[in-house]
This record gives C-alpha cells, sequence and structure tokens, in this order.
C-alpha cells in the first residue's frame, strides 16, 4: 500500500490504539502524531493501516455543559483561560472548543521549553483566572526511573513553567494551573504548584483533556465546589489521565441581570 504525507493511519502492532496523521515518511518510516491524543511516534511503514474518518470522531470536541443555570434574572462572568500550548494544530482545536462552550480563552503557541522565560509577561498582560500549560511529552523507562525527570521528554520544561507561574501567583485559588501532556510526571507538576496535571498512570491524553477541565472550572461558580471525581471523569481516560486538587469554580455570578 502507498502511503502519503496527510494520510489517517493506525498501527497494526498497537491493535490500532491511536489514530495518527502522517507528517513525514522517510524511507520505509512514517513518523506520526496523533489526531486525539497528545503523542509523536514513529512506525514502519508495513506496520500502518489506513483509518477511514466517521463522523462519529468529532463527539470527542462535543462537551455538554448544564446550562439550565443560565436563566433568570443573574448574570454570570466565567473565568478567563490563558492556554498555552507547543502544537498549533491541538491549540486551535482547543480554542474552537472553548469558542463552543463560551468560554473567554487567549491561545498562545509557545514551545515547551520557551514556555517558563515568557509565562510571567503572559499572565500579567491577560491576568488569566486558569492557565493551561501543554503541549508533548513522554515517558522513557529505559533513561532512568518514573521518578527521574530526565526519563520524561518535557516534564523539566512544565515544571519549570508552573513554578515560574506560582512565583506570579502562590495562591491555587486565585491562580488554577493545568499542567502536562502525554505520559508526565504527574505527582512533580502537582508538587510544583499545578492544579491539576497529566498523567497520575503515564498515560497518553485527549488533545481536549486540558481544556475540558479549564471549561468546566470557568463556568463553575466560585462559592462552590467542583466535584474532582466527577470532573476527572468527563476526560478521555478519567484518573489514569489527568488528576488534581479540590478547587473552586472560577465565575462569578451578579444579580439582576
Amino acid at each position: 500500500m502507498v502511503f502519503q504525507v496527510g494520510d489517517l493511519v493506525t498501527r497494526i502492532s498497537y491493535n490500532h490504539d491511536v489514530v495518527f496523521k502522517i507528517l513525514n515518511i522517510r524511507g520505509e518510516v512514517a513518523y506520526l502524531k496523533g489526531v486525539q491524543v497528545r503523542l509523536y511516534a514513529d512506525a514502519p511503514l508495513e506496520d500502518l493501516q489506513l483509518y477511514i474518518k466517521e463522523d462519529r470522531d468529532e463527539e470527542d470536541d462535543e462537551l455538554l455543559l448544564d446550562d439550565s443555570s443560565m436563566r433568570g434574572d443573574f448574570f454570570y462572568l466565567p473565568g478567563k483561560v490563558l492556554h498555552i500550548d507547543a502544537d498549533q494544530e491541538y491549540l486551535e482545536r482547543c480554542l474552537k472548543f472553548y469558542k463552543k462552550n463560551k468560554v473567554m480563552a487567549i491561545g498562545k503557541k509557545i514551545d515547551e521549553k520557551e514556555v517558563s522565560k515568557q509565562i510571567r509577561n503572559l499572565l500579567l498582560e491577560y491576568q488569566p483566572d486558569i492557565v493551561i500549560i501543554t503541549g508533548h511529552d513522554a515517558y522513557y523507562p529505559k533513561k532512568g526511573g518514573i521518578k527521574d525527570l530526565k526519563s520524561y521528554k518535557n516534564t523539566e520544561n512544565f515544571v519549570k513553567a508552573v513554578k515560574e507561574a506560582r512565583k506570579y501567583e502562590k495562591s491555587h485559588e486565585k491562580l488554577v494551573i493545568i499542567a502536562g501532556a502525554c505520559q508526565s510526571n504527574y505527582e512533580e507538576l502537582i508538587k510544583a504548584g499545578a492544579n491539576f496535571a497529566s498523567s497520575p498512570k503515564r498515560v497518553n491524553i485527549h488533545a481536549l483533556d486540558p481544556a475540558i477541565i479549564a471549561t468546566v472550572l470557568a463556568m463553575s461558580e466560585r462559592n462552590k465546589q467542583i466535584d474532582l471525581v466527577s470532573l476527572l471523569a468527563k476526560t478521555k481516560y478519567g484518573a489514569n489521565g489527568m488528576g488534581g486538587i479540590i478547587s473552586n469554580g472560577m465565575m462569578y455570578v451578579g444579580f439582576p441581570r
């Protein structure tokens, strides 16, 4: 079978678990990027199978929030999101998701290594209630133990960025930080100051998982605690992929309308 750059494929040896887009082909090897999950990979062409896109593939972009309370004589000011992403395609997808859910969001495409250098100025400029620090990551068991940051592609960069954000705002209640990507060191990100992080079981996460958490928080009232278990269940892989601390919502409610 002849494959081309841009084709959607799955890997036979992985039981077709992830849908990828072919970014490049060199010789008999294809370089791949996850369509739904934040994952880069490579594979022999002989291990690939073409994937036919289905209508239901877009269902993951739909998060139906209960808007029954968004009525009557009250008015609502949802929390503001600053979404920093190293991947332009995933960033655009997340921004589209925020727009669908009526969340004010600013998106910035910044390489993982550069976020810690720029995040303070971005926080000063946009003054968000919620900041997302994401992109790509991976855990390499052969490089060291699960606790060793050198075993991860970008966790150390995410940790540095979270620490810089916490220098700007120490309170977890005033600034919610959501950090990490596929297989990130969850424990180190939480210790660095993140409210929510990936990945407790070092699994891949969906491209929209950080945005789902941010959206629920942005649309939940400030004086009410979120149901942490229910919130994590809204993400693709639940508590295996994302975890965090109990937090309040970030939306102001006013009266009269």
